[in-house]
């Protein structure tokens, strides 16, 4: 039992660690931006950059990582396209509707959809614990991103963001089906690879390669797909192994809190209190989530 207590504490830290490196990616996203690649530029090449990386990992040193049963191709359809590449889509989108505070409060009700969905797919208990942080760490997010003053916000971005919220969700659940069967080092990969292979075409690649022969782009663009991208997914699919998908997608509301302290300390954004308020509303939400009582719920859970 204390093996097991040991390991599920050290997949709630690969999850934070998930999500606290997913908080880096607007610092990524701007710059990127600021060099002319658009929306399906700069995801082909967080994505791309991320597969031939984890593709010449896997390559040197567990070839057998490749294999899978091609009838399970469902699964990694699922994580890769209808997960990874329709949220960020989605994402993006809403960010050009509203404003990119309001596009992060959107995405994560992703917690609200994992909660619902890991209920009637797999079975977790619903608490009022758990219906109560969610409901924090989402005023949290509120909070930190400043959209508590009530500004008309138009229902295409209001559905657009709800619609990136769900797909963000989506990888939790299809993980959750693939790592049954497979290494979350597969699932990954396999993750990369359909959601490239999907972006491709809307991308003009003819336009990006003369970009990343700039020595910034390049760096700026392995950033986003190593730090950003590669290292976060390997983390946050192997912590599903010993944490329930519910409590994984409320550990990783731990991005927009990043997210804000990267914009105040780099970019100048002003601290506010509703943004302190925020903060300790998310941090306070995985605090309870991981009291003893909810641990050994997630033991079983997971």
């Amino acid at each position: 039992m204390l093996q097991k207590k040991e390991m599920q504490k050290l997949c709630y830290i690969y999850i934070l660690a998930a999500g606290s490196l997913w908080g880096t990616i607007g610092f990524y996203f701007h710059y990127l931006s600021d060099f002319g690649l658009d929306r399906f530029q700069i995801m082909l090449l967080r994505i791309g950059i991320a597969a031939v990386f984890l593709g010449i990992y896997i390559l040197l040193t567990n070839r057998q990582l490749f294999r899978i049963d091609w009838r399970d191709l469902w699964m990694f359809a699922g994580t890769g396209i209808c997960s990874l590449m329709f949220f960020s889509y989605c994402y993006f989108t809403c960010i050009e509707l509203v404003s990119v505070s309001v596009a992060a409060v959107l995405l994560y009700t992703s917690p609200m959809f994992v909660m619902v969905l890991s209920v009637i797919l797999f079975g977790e208990k619903f608490t009022v614990r758990k219906a109560a942080v969610v409901l924090m760490t989402f005023a949290g997010c509120v909070l930190v991103t400043g959209i508590s003053g009530g500004n008309a916000i138009g229902m295409e971005g209001i559905l657009i963001g709800l619609a990136s919220g769900f797909g963000y969700a989506l990888y939790s659940i299809f993980s959750t089906y693939a790592l049954k069967k497979y290494h979350s080092i597969t699932i990954t990969f396999y993750t990369f690879v359909l959601a490239a292979l999907a972006t491709l075409p809307f991308s003009r690649v003819n336009q990006i390669l003369p970009l990343i022969q700039e020595p910034k782009v390049l760096l700026y663009g392995l950033g986003l797909g190593i730090l950003a991208c590669l290292f976060p997914y390997l983390l946050y699919t192997r912590g599903l192994t010993g944490v329930a998908a519910s409590h994984a997608a409320v550990l990783a509301t731990v991005e927009p809190v990043v997210a804000t302290i990267i914009g105040v300390a780099w970019f100048g954004d002003s601290m506010t209190l509703g943004k302190l308020l925020g903060i300790v509303f998310i941090l306070a939400g995985i605090v309870v989530l991981n009291t003893k009582a909810e641990a050994e719920h997630d033991l079983q859970d997971a």
